[in-house]
């Protein structure tokens, strides 16, 4: 290891603004069974595919259909 190293010269993280947030979040057993069963048939960490999921339905500013019974 060197005593100094020179970063005048580097550049900000680009994907610094991207980073995720934890957050508490409270979901069904039954949908949480759901998406860790697709995930695994995808192969992905069932986190991350609830993160698709949802960050696909914000890109497409899709509509919640709320029919109480």
């Amino acid at each position: 290891m060197r005593n100094n190293y020179d970063f005048s010269k580097s550049e900000p993280n680009p994907y610094a603004q991207k980073l995720k947030k934890q957050i508490t979040i409270r979901l069904d057993e039954d949908t949480v069974e759901y998406f860790k069963a697709m995930a695994e048939e995808k192969g992905i960490p069932y986190q991350s595919l609830i993160n698709l999921y949802l960050r696909d339905c914000a890109q497409e500013h899709k509509d919640l259909k709320l029919q109480w019974q």
